[in-house]
């Protein structure tokens, strides 16, 4: 089963135990907001503040945050919201007036990547970054094709949610698209050739078919395929496919950049490889919709002549100055050498639990960028992911699942998660474990 077949049951929400005035709120909301929209838990969560790696309910329960990387420095961090009402109490201005917080910004950010990567273009959430990406390819290549892994995300507009395929079976994929297997860390050295393999029978159908591959597109640490960030440099082989068939690799970073992994900015660094595009965007702004791609110079030369770019809020002033706040504080407070440190601590203490509880599988990690395959007899088991989801939610932890059998806890808190909030989710957790029987 696959996890576009296993998602009603991985992440089914239901009223559950909610007060009459929670129950109200979720009628009220299916009212309002229409049945597109889901919510996490069979009980939900009526959150109303947060702080740091603490989310807070109307009652003023806290909830530990394993799951958010949206708020990467900490929920509601003092220096990122004094940096966005400081420059949306002076001006809010777009990139079509001068001004220099967004070039400031800009070589920054830049200064991060490799030099090879020389430009920056601003979008309001990845999504919009990542379909950017394939306009720009497809003028620079001539091709269409798209190729992703079997459990991919990406976004949400039409031309993203085309080759995202964990979105479920109600989400067609196009037809210039190829999906492959995820790299199989089990294959130790011998994943990257895998991985190659299948991005290689992938342009060779494309090419049966007529049509030229564009780009190949990765989260860098397989996050929607169960977090597969190991081992280093397997990515490489496959980079080096769809460069000689003519197409680009983009590195979606908009869930391991940022210092998440735990050995630089970047999550694609650690597979010694430049990519042509790199798409970035949650974490950016810490929760301000705050996004981007950089590139090569030359993937956009024909794209920048023969058109142009323009979006209203992408890289406004207020943008600049709180993303900038961001990376003051991911330099200043030490949250990749944190990272590092506390990732590598929490992964011995899973590795710990799965020692002595059965239903804890595989542990693969890079910095605080977790997953835990959760198993019963060595398989997959989607349902028991589920219970402990929601078994962790009523001991107040907030965590979800991903995988393409949803059977992988997506570990993902935010970056100034320290020891003693790791020692609080491996008590909490193998409290649940221990009530499993």
């Amino acid at each position: 089963m696959t996890a576009r077949e296993a998602m009603p049951n991985a992440y089914v929400a239901g009223k559950g135990n909610l007060s009459p005035e929670d129950a109200a709120l979720v009628a009220r909301r299916e009212r309002v907001l229409g049945p597109a929209y889901r919510l996490f838990y069979e009980t939900p969560v009526h959150l109303v503040r947060g702080e740091g790696v603490w989310l807070y309910d109307a009652e003023g329960n806290a909830y530990l945050d394993t799951y958010n990387n949206v708020a990467s420095v900490g929920h509601g961090h003092p220096r990122v919201v004094a940096a966005m009402a400081n420059q949306a109490a002076t001006f809010a201005s777009h990139t079509r007036y001068l001004h220099d917080a967004i070039l400031g910004y800009s070589e920054r950010l830049l200064a991060t990547l490799p030099a090879a990567i020389g430009h920056m273009m601003f979008t309001c959430t990845g999504s919009e970054a990542n379909d950017l990406a394939l306009r720009i390819a497809r003028e620079h290549t001539g091709g269409t094709g798209v190729i992703v892994t079997e459990n991919a995300y990406h976004g949400v507009t039409l031309a993203v949610s085309g080759f995202s395929p964990s979105l479920g079976p109600g989400v067609a994929l196009g037809e210039h698209v190829r999906t492959v297997p995820a790299p199989d860390p089990a294959r130790g050295a011998a994943a990257g050739a895998q991985f190659a393999a299948g991005v290689q029978a992938a342009i060779d159908d494309l090419r049966r078919h007529g049509v030229r591959p564009a780009i190949l597109i990765v989260d860098t640490v397989f996050s929607s395929d169960g977090v597969i960030p190991d081992p280093a440099g397997f990515l490489a082989p496959a980079v080096a496919a769809i460069r000689a068939a003519g197409g680009l690799f983009v590195a979606d970073e908009v869930q391991p950049g940022f210092g998440r992994t735990g050995a630089g900015m970047w999550g694609f660094a650690r597979h010694g490889i430049v990519p042509d595009m790199v798409s970035m965007g949650k974490p950016m702004g810490n929760g301000y919709p705050v996004a981007g791609l950089a590139l090569r110079p030359e993937v956009v030369a024909d794209f920048g002549t023969s058109g142009r770019y323009f979006n209203t809020f992408g890289g406004n002033a207020v943008a600049a100055a709180t993303a900038g706040a961001v990376l003051d504080v991911i330099e200043d407070e030490g949250l990749i050498d944190n990272a590092r440190t506390t990732g590598a601590y929490l992964a011995e203490g899973l590795r710990d639990l799965a020692d002595r509880y059965r239903q804890i599988g595989d542990v693969r990690a890079a910095g605080l960028f977790i997953g835990a395959d959760i198993v019963t007899d060595g398989r997959a088991d989607a349902r028991l992911t589920h219970r402990i989801v929601n078994d962790l939610r009523a001991r107040r932890v907030l965590i979800s699942a991903t995988g393409r059998h949803a059977n992988t806890l997506k570990i993902r808190p935010p970056l100034v998660f320290a020891r003693d909030h790791a020692g609080v989710f491996l008590d909490r957790l193998e409290d649940v474990l221990k009530g499993l029987g």
